[in-house]
């Protein structure tokens, strides 16, 4: 029986150079209930050291707006332009560092690992997170990007591997995955 989480509030990031993604996640016992989701668009922004100073800011407005207990923060995936994985790493350094700032402890999650713990598939794709949120979160507006439901599901992620609901289960199939989970059907 999972343990039950005590009173807080996890932002999740989803990091990116032209669109960062977020969403905070109010933790009742082991009721979760989604308090704001969005993105910060980066794309009028010229230089990289401005972006990167605007995800800074962002994200420390949203620490001091919402007073999270924890950062959930994607990881920078391993692809094959060194360029890019080196622009990502430093966005999600600026935002490591604003909630650093702030003394709020940090936890990070590959997308692998993210997808998984939300819809049981790790190849899951970024429209079927975002419709498993939705049913999870009873919420029905789209965002504005699904970059806001990744940042979203950044906390979601960290939300069931604190509480060690899914951590360390696996399972054969969907059919499987669902007969184990019936709350997360659509």
């Amino acid at each position: 029986m999972p343990e039950k989480a005590a009173e807080k509030i996890i932002l999740g990031i989803d990091p990116g150079t032209t669109v960062m993604g977020y969403g905070v996640l109010n933790i009742s016992g082991s009721a979760m209930k989604l308090t704001t989701l969005g993105v910060l668009k980066l794309s009028k922004y010229n230089s990289h050291p401005m972006r990167l100073r605007k995800i800074f800011e962002r994200t420390l407005a949203l620490v001091e707006q919402y007073k999270p207990d924890e950062l959930s923060i994607e990881a920078p995936f391993y692809g094959k332009n060194v360029q890019s994985m080196l622009k990502l790493g430093r966005a999600q350094g600026v935002a490591m560092a604003a909630a650093l700032y702030r003394d709020i402890p940090i936890f990070e999650y590959s997308p692998l690992q993210i997808k998984k713990s939300i819809t049981g598939n790790g190849n899951a794709s970024k429209e079927q997170v975002a419709a498993m949120l939705k049913n999870l979160l009873h919420f029905t507006s789209n965002p504005e990007t699904l970059d806001a439901t990744d940042g979203l599901a950044a906390a979601v992620c960290h939300y069931f591997k604190r509480n060690k609901s899914s951590a360390g289960k696996s399972y054969s199939g969907w059919k499987n995955f669902l007969s184990e989970n019936p709350d997360r059907v659509l």
